[in-house]
């Protein structure tokens, strides 16, 4: 294979690493005019509403059964004595398709949408607006989006009044009622106005102070631990012997150095497009909302409990995880060609033979990136990948290193039992997720933490040579590396110790259940609670608020007591699932300064946008979005921030005021107290400013 075959699979494989952002889709831009400029009372005219949709795009006519399914084109007209409908909305030139999505006909328009509607003028005073509702949809992957354009005819004018004897009853246009169901009429297809006129926070631009205040320590730190993530699967049982057998290679005595080094730099590549790859696949496959379902969704949870606990089991020697060995020793005969197909390819069977050490490792990395923007798997794949890759490149180009790598032997195995015991306390984060979004109450802080101590209180044992598992070589001396980690681990379960009776842990915060899970906690007791609400809050039975705060897990709720007690809201977007967020919790939120202000000038409200519990059907709503219904608190949630906010990411904090304006630039993940404190002050300042 010559160079110029080889560049074009490494630019396949790097097509598919490029990187999607989570954005607000705008498929479709609307524009309106009149038929007619000038008119008098009584005169006719048609109203015309022109959609430019982008390529792939259609939107959907409303000349077909409304039980299909699809959100049918629709216009609500403000009530008003001057003007009333003639007929019904036309699509002009819609096609009939097949939507094998609702399997039923239905009338698609595509490139040019034109939707006109007659109206008769009755009165001088001529007020005509509304809005336009409906739904445009990719044939590329399903995706659906809900267009809602408010609209307003300003330049019209009617030149005089045309007065007859006996004049039509004045039939006004009626006023825009909720719809109820997808089993209403064709009027009632726009989805549910489930907040006040503004539908739910808006940044407005007029009132907002500073700059953007988006925390990325978070970001960054995540794609540390992706990179120190890397480095650990190097020095696991099925990844560490192959380096000098592979960097030998690339130097045999039938090349030069230069060739060896230049396919080290491609076989070191090719590592990161096939684990970017897997990064890449997971974000695009799921999108912005998918993955913080996935983040929180039980099967795959459990699902990776099981594998986690499956490979510790296998870490402690009781059986052995391979891959399978006729696919390997397909890629392997491939490797064997030589060229730049065989560098690609040895690649290939180092990441199939490593399977058996690094997938948990790698389920880790993709675990915490979900949630979070679609960029984020990716990004932090491509750091694991890399430093996944770095010490084969970095040998091929110093060979002589080679000779003072140690040699394979019972230190591994030594490797690979620790990695068991810290795989058995992961484990149980994930099960603890599934635990806290679906209300299972099988795993508090209490026994979760019960377990760290057992676990880690074990590998303490077996690092002083205590415990001796399958595979183990004989410890006649405890080397000084071996005791210094044992000091390390036995510190960690002192430290976990007073957890049981309500210490917070604040280090541990993102990674064991909420302190409200705990059976016996006394610093709750000690604190007390608040006694401001105005009325008893919704799902209060199964969802908290931290450090003995009282506020609402409601946006409507929040929003009428705020309005009843004159104060601003602080929104707390959260997940049970979100470690930042717990972490912003346990050592922002606990900070005397910040506490205060929260109890004392806020109006707090906690939406959980994981949360897994059905709404009744008459609080169902359709997204403005992306047309879906909303049928769980967490959906509704995550829908408010996203279709008012255009953010999916928690911890999200957003400061706003009675008519739902926000008042400062949100905050994000930024475990500064006084920068959260400042941000308090400036929405409390801005409030006093406006409201006072």
């Amino acid at each position: 294979m010559n160079l110029k075959k080889a560049s074009a699979v490494l630019i396949l494989f790097g097509v598919l690493t490029t990187s999607s952002f989570a954005q607000i889709l705008e498929p479709v831009k609307w524009t309106w005019e009149a038929s007619k400029k000038s008119v008098k009372v009584g005169d006719e005219l048609e109203l015309v509403f022109t959609g430019q949709v982008d390529d792939t795009w259609y939107v959907y006519a409303n000349e077909f059964d409304p039980e299909c399914g699809p959100i049918l084109a629709t216009i609500t007209f403000t009530a008003d004595p001057s003007v009333k409908t003639v007929g019904t909305l036309k699509a002009i030139n819609p096609k009939t398709k097949r939507d094998d999505a609702f399997d039923c006909e239905v009338k698609i328009l595509k490139g040019t949408a034109v939707f006109r509607q007659k109206i008769k003028v009755l009165s001088k005073n001529l007020k005509i607006s509304g809005t336009f509702n409906g739904q445009v949809c990719t044939e590329v992957n399903g995706r659906c989006v809900q267009f809602d354009v408010d609209f307003a005819f300003t330049d019209i004018v009617v030149t005089e009044a045309d007065v007859k004897k006996n004049p039509e009853p004045v039939e006004q246009i009626p006023a825009a009622t909720d719809p109820v169901s997808k089993d209403t009429v064709q009027e009632k297809q726009e989805p549910k106005e489930y907040f006040s006129k503004a539908n739910g926070p808006v940044l407005d631009e007029a009132i907002l102070e500073g700059e953007p205040m988006y925390g990325n320590d978070s970001f960054w730190t995540l794609l540390v631990l992706a990179f120190v993530a890397g480095l650990t699967s190097l020095i696991t049982p099925c990844v560490f012997p192959m380096i000098p057998m592979t960097v030998t290679f690339f130097l045999k005595d039938t090349q030069t150095k230069r060739e060896g080094v230049k396919k080290a730099i491609i076989f070191g590549l090719s590592i990161i497009i096939l684990y970017s790859s897997a990064g890449t696949l997971f974000a695009v496959l799921l999108g912005p909302e998918g993955l913080n379902a996935l983040a929180t969704n039980w099967a795959l949870n459990l699902f990776i409990f099981f594998v986690f606990l499956i490979f510790a089991l296998s870490f402690f020697g009781l059986f052995e995880i391979n891959a399978p060995y006729k696919l390997i020793n397909k890629i392997d005969q491939q490797a064997e060609k030589g060229g730049l197909t065989g560098v690609f390819f040895m690649a290939f069977t180092l990441v199939l033979i490593s399977f058996s050490c690094t997938v948990p490792i790698v389920g880790s990395v993709l675990a915490l990136s979900a949630g979070g923007q679609i960029l984020k798997p990716i990004l932090m794949m491509f750091s694991y990948s890399l430093a996944f890759a770095l010490p084969f490149a970095f040998f091929a180009f110093f060979p002589e290193v080679i000779k003072s790598i140690p040699k394979s032997g019972g230190w591994l195995n030594a490797v690979k039992v620790t990695l068991g015991f810290l795989e058995l306390a992961l484990a149980l984060k994930f099960f603890s997720i599934a635990d806290q979004a679906y209300h299972w109450g099988l795993l508090d802080r209490d026994l979760n933490i019960a377990l760290w101590i057992v676990i880690f209180g074990l590998l303490g044992l077996y690092l002083l040579g205590k415990l001796r598992l399958p595979h183990d070589s004989p410890i006649e001396k405890v080397s000084v590396s071996r005791l210094l980690l044992a000091i390390g681990v036995f510190t960690f379960v002192v430290y976990l110790v007073p957890g049981l009776w309500g210490a917070p842990l604040k280090a541990l915060a993102g990674y064991l259940p909420p302190q409200h899970t705990l059976d016996f906690d006394l610093a709750a007791l000690a604190k007390g609670k608040q006694d401001d609400q105005c009325e008893e809050p919704k799902y209060a039975d199964f969802l908290h608020l931290p450090h003995g705060l009282t506020g609402y897990f409601e946006y409507e709720q929040a929003l009428a007591c705020a309005r009843q007690q004159n104060k601003p809201i602080f929104i707390d977007f959260t997940g049970h699932g979100c470690t930042n967020c717990r972490e912003m919790e346990a050592v922002v939120w606990s900070d005397p300064a910040v506490l205060k202000r929260l109890k004392e000038d806020f109006v707090v409200v906690a939406l959980y946008v994981d949360d897994k519990t059905e709404l009744p059907e008459a609080e169902w709503i359709t997204s403005r979005y992306d047309g879906k219904v909303k049928k769980t608190i967490g959906k509704k949630n995550a829908d408010i921030q996203i279709a008012n906010l255009n953010n999916n990411a928690q911890p999200f904090y957003v400061l706003m005021g009675p008519d739902e304006k926000v008042l400062a630039w949100p905050y994000a993940y930024d475990r500064d107290v006084q920068s959260f404190v400042d941000f308090l002050e400036r929405g409390k300042a801005k409030f006093k400013e406006l409201y006072n």
